[in-house]
């Protein structure tokens, strides 16, 4: 990991941070374009707009291997990595790969979206064939969510799907997904999933990486900035070492009902797609917290806290105190680079919340811009938007 620049090392040396600074670490956290620009849509301008709403990865479902090529060379001219799919990649793995491992946008191979435990011979053998010709480059699938039935799953249960599907496929990272927003409430097993996730990812020593829902279709709503803090902050909180919208571009002729997608069925922008560039915006600011960041906890706070996670009994010092006085909140702590971190998110989708941590004059701030200042400069109860987070940092 690069370290801070000058000024906050020499700081961190004195064992005190500065008043007020700003980070330059220039690590990412990548950020997919689920079902992105179509072959048919494929051009220079439409990939700055990709690149302009702070997309760093773009996936789209091509069917050949010259729509890839394409695809590719608009990559290499704005800085777009591409995770590529063609049927070619299937039929003539080898020879395919061969065809495109040395291209400079390439990201990775996606295999299958949302397999069953039935799949995954195939798809490690298929993996394996991929690997055989390149191993620079990632093999990419992702997984089915815990309210995916146990028939769908093909196991006895979700954990085992995970486990399994770690041991048997063995791609570099796990990727799943889970739409958590439905109609005006959350899901009651959405933090128990990103709790088996980062567990099973965690024990595999394997990154994962999760999703926000940018595209609203039955039954879910078009996504408000709040929505999107929640699930992506989220995300984060419990160790997402990438994050993924599904979708970018609005699918065409399906049962159910896409509409409102960052761009829409008329080749033009929504207003989620100025949302979307925010939440970017922010996950830039604040990559040099999360990427490469280890978890040391997760809990929760609040009168009730969610299926499957763990309520906070204690916190680190130089931390005193972490409560919120309504729904609750994530709390999580994580170090990176020697850093200690306390990331807090408001788990309520609808309201603000009062959102209080006490701590000592050796705790800073990481707002949203990415600047660190002293928490001492706050008052420490604050109130803190729908979604919203609250991050501390303090000299390891």
């Amino acid at each position: 990991m690069k370290k801070f620049f000058l000024g906050i090392t020499c700081l961190l040396l004195l064992g005190v941070f500065p008043a007020q600074s700003r980070n330059k670490k220039e690590n990412r956290i990548p950020v997919l374009a689920w079902f992105s620009i179509p072959a048919e849509n494929t051009d220079l301008d439409r990939y700055l707009e990709l690149r302009e709403a702070g997309f760093t990865h773009s996936f789209s479902q091509t069917k050949k291997a010259d729509e890839v090529a394409k695809a590719l060379e608009m990559g290499k001219k704005t800085g777009i990595k591409l995770i590529i799919s063609c049927q070619e990649l299937e039929n003539a793995p080898e020879a395919t790969v061969r065809r495109f491992k040395g291209h400079p946008a390439l990201a990775g191979y996606f295999l299958r979206d949302e397999p069953d435990r039935t799949a995954f011979d195939g798809l490690s053998k298929w993996a394996r064939k991929i690997e055989s010709v390149d191993n620079k480059h990632f093999c990419y699938l992702n997984l089915l969510p815990t309210y995916a039935s146990l028939e769908a799953l093909k196991t006895n249960s979700y954990r085992e799907y995970v486990n399994l599907f770690i041991k048997e496929v063995n791609l570099p990272f796990v990727s799943f997904d889970h739409y958590p927003i439905v109609g005006e409430g959350i899901r009651s097993d959405w933090y128990e999933n990103l709790e088996i996730i980062a567990d099973e990812s965690r024990k595999a020593g394997k990154p994962f990486w999760a999703f926000a829902l940018a595209t609203a279709h039955d039954p879910y709503p078009i996504p408000t900035l709040a929505a999107l803090r929640l699930q992506v902050y989220s995300d984060l909180a419990y160790g997402a070492q990438g994050i993924q919208y599904f979708t970018y571009w609005t699918p065409i002729g399906t049962i159910w009902n896409f509409h409102q997608a960052p761009i829409t069925e008329t080749l033009q922008r929504s207003e989620v797609y100025d949302r979307v560039r925010e939440m970017n915006k922010e996950i830039k600011n604040l990559s040099f917290v999360f990427h490469g960041a280890k978890v040391r906890s997760v809990s929760h706070i609040g009168k009730e806290i969610p299926a499957g996670t763990h309520r906070l009994t204690s916190v680190s010092a130089p931390i005193r105190e972490v409560s919120a006085d309504g729904a609750g909140a994530v709390v999580s702590e994580m170090e990176n680079d020697g850093i200690n971190y306390l990331v807090v998110v408001n788990r309520d989708l609808h309201h603000n919340q009062k959102i209080t941590v006490k701590c000592d004059n050796s705790v800073s701030r990481v707002l949203k811009d990415g600047t660190i200042v002293s928490a001492n400069r706050y008052i420490p109860t604050l109130d803190v938007d729908a979604g919203d987070v609250l991050i501390f940092m303090w000299k390891k």
